[in-house]
């Protein structure tokens, strides 16, 4: 239930995607975090996360790179300033504060996720070939 997250941290640990988050947690997290910290190693993670999305998002569609890197750089500040000693004193982390603080960190950026070149190379294209689009929704 990913619309029941109230914080950013518990939307990317537990609520979206846990696949993902499982293997870049046994793969990368946990070595690093042995190496680096944790902290450092959740950046990496954030950026790694970042870099996926990149090849998945932005190289098919030739268009819009770093945007998805950007934006999953952008939610691991928002983690840490959630974590921050202000963020928690601000109750960024839980209840309805934590609920908005993580719809606007997620949805305010989402343009750099599913950029411009993106829907328009790769998600109208598609929605065309199913049928559910007609070829002027390209124009």
């Amino acid at each position: 239930r990913p619309l029941a997250a109230t914080s950013v941290s518990a939307f990317w640990g537990q609520r979206w995607n846990t696949a993902f988050r499982d293997l870049t947690h046994r793969f990368c997290f946990r070595p690093l975090a042995a190496r680096m910290g944790p902290r450092w190693a959740l950046v990496v993670g954030f950026v790694f996360s970042g870099l996926v999305h990149d090849v998945v998002i932005s190289v098919p569609a030739r268009g819009g790179y770093g945007g998805p890197t950007l934006f999953f750089v952008l939610q691991g500040i928002a983690l840490f300033a959630e974590r921050s000693r202000t963020g928690r004193a601000w109750g960024l982390g839980r209840g309805t504060r934590g609920w908005l603080f993580t719809a606007v960190t997620l949805l305010l950026p989402v343009p750099l996720l599913f950029h411009g070149p993106f829907v328009h190379e790769v998600v109208i294209p598609f929605l065309v070939f199913l049928g559910v689009a007609d070829d002027s929704a390209t124009a």
